[in-house]
């Protein structure tokens, strides 16, 4: 069996095993009926079937000769770890600071380095402190309309800054 096809049905087997496991911890959720006759285990029960079949389905299409329709790989041939890490430190410090920062600044720090991160890719990484300050005012006039949708308008509770429910 070629490489590529192997590689392709453990992509198959990967997702395939995603969807036993979350089907597993589907069994964990109570199923009383809540509200319109839907309980909370109904929608990992709906992922988890959802991710079997198209496990599946990867899975019989890499072992009858590969996924025949793909298009050719394009872009670099190794993928840009600098730019990886600035992502994966944003959702990191999103995750570790959301409690204590806020939501709303949380959430700019979080965009501030996810655009090093996609900038660095691209060979243009801000170096100047001007170009980290306009992406944090960015990030806060995206995140605070949500946080205050959220807050005020679904009354779905996030954590603020303060106790007013604004920041």
């Amino acid at each position: 069996m070629p490489r590529v096809v192997r590689l392709q049905a453990a992509v198959g087997a990967g997702v395939l095993l995603v969807g036993v496991g979350l089907a597993v911890g589907a069994t964990t959720i109570p199923g009383e009926a809540g509200y319109a006759g839907v309980g909370p285990n109904f929608l990992p029960w709906l992922v988890a079937v959802f991710l079997v079949l198209c496990g599946a389905w990867l899975l019989r299409e890499a072992l009858s000769g590969g996924f025949r329709s793909a298009d050719a790989p394009e872009g670099d041939a190794r993928g840009h770890w600098p730019g990886f890490a600035w992502l994966s430190a944003g959702l990191l410090a999103n995750a570790a600071l959301i409690t204590t920062i806020g939501f709303i600044l949380s959430c700019a720090l979080c965009f501030v380095l996810a655009v090093q991160g996609v900038k660095s890719s691209q060979g243009r990484a801000l170096t100047v402190p001007g170009g980290w300050l306009f992406n944090a005012a960015i990030g806060i006039a995206i995140a605070a309309p949500v946080y205050w949708m959220f807050t005020q308008l679904l009354a779905i509770n996030l954590p603020g800054l303060t106790a007013t429910g604004w920041l």
